[in-house]
């Protein structure tokens, strides 16, 4: 996996606020690549990071995770739907704008390709 890729996707992730979410998508458009990329950042470097608010486009998590996620969950306010694998992400989205000036900064120092 590219390095700075991976490096991209993980500040992103650290730049998402308590009590809020973003997708893997929100994170790809972001970083400028595709959801399916920042998963796979995520499932092998993601650990160091604050993971759980990072879900797929239905504030959903994968089913291995959820009980993890809802201890982090809990503790930063977010309420899970009713179906219990994730959380409205309405009610929980970061905002996508602040969230795209805090990278810019935050990821200044990486090298243009």
């Amino acid at each position: 996996m590219d390095e700075k890729l991976t490096e991209q996707v993980l500040r992103a992730v650290e730049l998402v606020p308590p009590g809020r979410l973003v997708s893997y998508g929100d994170v790809a458009a972001l970083v400028g690549t595709g959801p399916r990329q920042v998963g796979a950042v995520m499932a092998r470097g993601g650990h160091g990071v604050p993971w759980w608010r990072v879900t797929n486009h239905a504030g959903d998590l994968p089913l291995h995770l959820q009980a993890e996620a809802a201890d982090h969950w809990a503790a930063e306010g977010i309420a899970l739907k009713p179906n219990g694998r994730g959380a409205r992400m309405a009610a929980y989205r970061a905002d996508l704008a602040g969230l795209a000036a805090d990278f810019e900064e935050a990821t200044a120092d990486l090298a243009s390709d």
